[in-house]
């Protein structure tokens, strides 16, 4: 854990470097004075880009500042290498499309590129209107569904923060991190209803060394979720729920995929979410690892699986069921307790032909109330150990 100590010590440094709106010197470039209009109605996805380009292309700190007011957007694509440092002050609400050219088929609606140093904060918000799309959303059951708009995306970005903002109704996932390395996202509220489809809050992919702290994810879909390549994540002080709750995976599905390790997650908070902490790989012929999870000091409040590997994933009834080749090691669950909405409270189902080897269970506290027995736990095909105080008992 040794990189996560260094990352939370530049973090520290990165914070008070940030902490005031607009630094002696900064350039700042107001997109009022570039001709946005703030009604609502009028797309401001050129304005903005010139806006963003003007910044980029100058030397030291620039500010692209978005004064309060409501700004409609079409998608956009805000993509460096800067010369100095970026910073987007966004005070008012941006406001995505409803119409289906701007939002089917569309994989993005504000999408930052090759960018070192990004700041994104302000204390705004970003308004997906999903309302107006969840309905078109049919990847649960077509596999070549057509893609719809992540809120926020960022890909091959560096070194930079987001923080005190407000993203609510996504019409896909809120933030998606893809080949970054360095992000600290702190301060931010998702929201979007329980029954929203693949609202996840923040999808982490291929990205390393990523800090997630004091934050509310309410969504309808994972909270965070970490697929192939994630490694060195930290997330803490997160609350979570509705939601499926934190989860690795699904991994499995392709073949060459990116092993996953190095995730800690502590501090957090779990209410009323269909799943606590998830580790979920398809059951096919895809081979890669997991390794060196912390799951640590977390309560769970009504949590259908506060505790679940599943290595049979299988989130319709087409699919075809085998062996996962995923291996799943050194695991680590401690001081987790609170409540459990099911009876199986910790439920391993580790693949036959690769166990799960190496997890430990130390002061697992759980309660079940209902009224089909005392909570219980689950176990097949894991190898580990267990200490301490073990509610449900351990099959460890």
């Amino acid at each position: 854990m040794a990189s996560i100590s260094v990352f939370q010590c530049v973090y520290i440094v990165f914070l008070l470097a940030c902490i005031s709106d607009f630094g002696y010197g900064d350039t700042v470039f107001d997109v009022m004075k570039d001709g946005a209009v703030a009604d609502g109605k009028t797309d401001n996805s050129k304005v903005f880009e010139n806006v963003f380009q003007k910044a980029c292309q100058s030397e030291g700190t620039n500010v692209v500042l978005i004064p309060q007011g409501t700004y409609l957007l079409y998608p956009i694509i805000l993509k460096g290498p800067c010369k100095g440092q970026v910073e987007f002050q966004i005070k008012g609400t941006l406001k995505a499309s409803t119409d289906n050219a701007h939002t089917i088929n569309v994989d993005h609606w504000i999408s930052f590129q090759y960018i070192d140093q990004l700041v994104l904060s302000g204390g705004g918000t970003l308004d997906g209107q999903g309302a107006s799309a969840w309905d078109d959303n049919t990847c649960s059951k077509d596999p070549n569904c057509k893609s719809l708009p992540i809120s926020l995306r960022f890909d091959f970005v560096t070194n930079s923060r987001i923080s005190h903002l407000t993203s609510i109704n996504s019409k896909n996932a809120h933030v998606n991190l893809f080949a970054c390395k360095g992000i600290m996202i702190d301060n931010i509220h998702l929201q979007a209803p329980a029954d929203s489809p693949n609202t996840d809050g923040i999808h982490i992919g291929t990205s390393s060394t990523i800090e997630i702290s004091n934050s509310i994810i309410a969504t309808g879909d994972d909270c965070v979720s970490m697929s192939p390549g994630s490694q060195n994540i930290h997330v803490r002080n997160v609350k979570c729920g509705p939601g499926h709750g934190i989860s690795v995976g699904s991994l499995g599905g392709s073949a060459g995929e990116e092993d996953v390790s190095g995730l800690l997650v502590t501090n957090c908070t779990f209410t009323g979410t269909d799943n606590g902490v998830r580790v979920k790989t398809w059951a096919k012929p895809h081979a890669s690892n997991v390794f060196n999870l912390t799951f640590a000091d977390i309560i769970m409040e009504n949590v259908r699986n506060p505790i679940i590997i599943d290595q049979r994933y299988c989130p319709s009834a087409s699919c075809v069921q085998g062996d996962s080749q995923i291996q799943i090691r050194n695991v680590k669950y401690g001081n987790i307790r609170g409540t459990s909405s099911t009876k199986i409270a910790v439920a391993f189902e580790c693949s036959k032909v690769k166990p799960c080897q190496g997890i430990e269970l130390k002061e697992i506290n759980l309660a079940y109330q209902g009224a089909d027995g005392p909570v219980a736990s689950s176990c097949s095909n894991v190898k580990g150990v267990a200490s301490g105080e073990q509610k449900p008992p351990s099959c460890v």
